[in-house]
């Protein structure tokens, strides 16, 4: 991993901010079966270098909370920009909803299944919002690219498709119609998740089962 030594923002690098807040204030929300908007360059492009080299290192499917990975300095920064009260503000003004005193949650993933991942649904309706930073260099194939979808039975009734580059992010309001999905892929592919959720009993009890079901694929991957 990288040191903050290493880093273009100097030796204070949890000061600094890593996303680009304008570009969020000025992206257009689009308001159609369920509120979202997309912003493709999200994160700072002098920091995408430094966030990179600090991601985890997951070699397993699945989501992982932040207390089961270890990471950089430059990530910790990006996380703190996503958790911060100005992105709260700033995220539930575009929405329309107060977020500034909903707790958050945070899970990263590394690895994709295409038996697992990608499957249509809609999020817990525990979590009130749900953001998603990709993290992906590039992005060539045609799979593993999450579709805004109008129906939860055909994966082409496409409402908006983002592919997962790097610095990229997609935001939208948890509706129970707020459906997604994307083919199936095999292979790395980084994204971060923020929820605000509706307490803190929600925080505590997602962590729980994490951390059970990221100790499982640690033992079942020993064993493989």
């Amino acid at each position: 991993m990288s040191h903050a030594a290493n880093l273009p923002f100097g030796d204070n690098i949890l000061s600094r901010s890593f996303i680009d807040m304008a570009a969020l204030e000025n992206a257009r929300v689009e308001r159609g079966l369920f509120p979202f908007f997309i912003v493709p360059r999200f994160i700072k492009s002098d920091a995408l270098g430094a966030i990179s080299a600090d991601f985890p290192i997951i070699e397993t499917p699945g989501s992982f909370p932040l207390a089961a990975l270890k990471y950089g300095s430059a990530f910790r920064g990006l996380i703190a920009d996503l958790q911060s009260a100005a992105m709260a503000v700033a995220v539930g003004a575009k929405l329309g909803m107060d977020l500034s005193a909903k707790p958050t949650m945070v899970t990263v993933r590394g690895q994709c299944s295409a038996a697992l991942d990608g499957k249509i649904h809609t999020d817990s309706r525990t979590k009130l919002v749900t953001v998603l930073i990709y993290m992906n260099e590039s992005w060539e194939s045609p799979k593993g690219r999450l579709r805004l979808l109008r129906t939860p039975t055909n994966l082409n009734d496409v409402i908006a498709e983002v592919p997962p580059e790097e610095g990229a992010l997609l935001v939208f309001r948890n509706d129970p119609n707020a459906w997604h999905g994307f083919e199936p892929f095999t292979g790395p592919r980084r994204v971060i998740q923020l929820n605000w959720v509706k307490d803190t009993f929600v925080v505590r009890r997602e962590q729980t089962r994490h951390r059970v079901s990221a100790f499982f694929k640690r033992i079942g991957t020993r064993r493989g």
